[in-house]
């Protein structure tokens, strides 16, 4: 299943390889740096992220890796926040850490395309786009439902077993 960061699709089919789409996760990444990074370590990131649909998992990871060490300390810069609460120092570059964070953290399901090839998974959710947008329809309609009440639609609408 390919999902575009949406992660309690991915609890409601445990089990099933799950595929976090690279073009939302480009975005995400986008979202934190903008496409015009104003640091030389948002640069180099962004420049890492776009080769997301060009690599492997194996060589991504060994990027990521040396990027975050090469850029340790700056990531760990901290900034008096004198309007905030007393002695409280936030980092000084949140949105970057953020991106980094993001990609980390997503890692694990961004290349299952590569682990599972017999499965012909897409790297992006282009072709399940329109059906996010029909269960969001459909779950807008029933508004309160408790969760499992609303896995259950899901599973109904995707055509999944009906589970506890």
């Amino acid at each position: 299943m390919v999902i575009d960061g949406k992660q309690g699709v991915a609890r409601v089919f445990e089990g099933i390889p799950v595929k976090l789409c690279q073009f939302h996760q480009m975005k995400t990444v986008t979202k934190y740096l903008t496409r015009k990074p104003k640091t030389q370590a948002g640069w180099e990131l962004r420049q890492i992220t776009l080769t997301l649909a060009r690599t492997t998992e194996v060589e991504f990871t060994i990027k990521l890796k040396a990027w975050h060490v090469h850029w340790e300390t700056f990531l760990s810069e901290r900034t008096p926040c004198f309007h905030c609460k007393p002695n409280r120092w936030p980092y000084t570059h949140r949105k970057l850490r953020a991106a980094y964070r993001s990609l980390k953290t997503n890692l694990p399901f961004l290349f299952t395309y590569q682990k599972y090839p017999e499965l012909n998974i897409p790297n992006t959710t282009n072709c399940l786009d329109g059906m996010f947008s029909q269960i969001k329809n459909r779950l807008a309609v029933h508004r309160g439902l408790r969760q499992d009440r609303r896995y259950k639609i899901i599973r109904e609408i995707l055509g999944g077993k009906e589970g506890n």
